[in-house]
């Protein structure tokens, strides 16, 4: 069995989710779908400046992940460039943050996105192993991106 693929944190999430040539004459354009994490890569690497090894610290994946992430995105944006396609940013497997839960009804630990907490917060997401809805935050998040965000303190 595959392993499952890990979160990607961003910090980011942009306002214009895409990008396009001004030849505006072509009927249908065509496009790059550039990833979420995509963008964060190319945000830390080529706007920020950081070495590669803290970008992957800061969302949270390894350094030769992150060095694939950024292949990617440099080439769809290389592309669109070169050869006049629309960039739509969209997409991924990231989250803002991750964070520790607890199912009370079977004990199982794991960490979850930040974009669930909601849905768990409304006891409409259910633990993976037993179905039991009862989630709670298994650690503090003080020091975490979501301190201020977080919502497991009043689940």
């Amino acid at each position: 069995m595959a392993r499952p693929t890990k979160w990607r944190k961003i910090e980011n999430i942009p306002a214009i989710p895409y990008f396009v040539p001004s030849e505006q004459d072509i009927p249908e354009l065509p496009k790059n779908v550039l990833k979420l994490e995509e963008l964060e890569a190319i945000r830390l690497k080529d706007l920020e400046g950081l070495e590669q090894e803290e970008c992957a610290s800061r969302m949270e994946v390894s350094r030769p992940t992150f060095q694939r992430i950024l292949i990617s995105a440099r080439e769809k944006i290389a592309d669109s460039l070169i050869n006049g396609k629309t960039i739509l940013i969209e997409g991924g497997n990231f989250t803002r943050n991750i964070c520790p839960v607890k199912c009370s009804g079977c004990g199982k630990e794991w960490m979850e996105s930040f974009e669930k907490l909601d849905a768990i917060k409304h006891k409409e997401y259910v633990c993976p192993s037993c179905g039991s809805p009862d989630i709670t935050c298994e650690k503090s998040c003080k020091g975490k991106f979501c301190h201020k965000n977080c919502c497991h303190h009043s689940l």
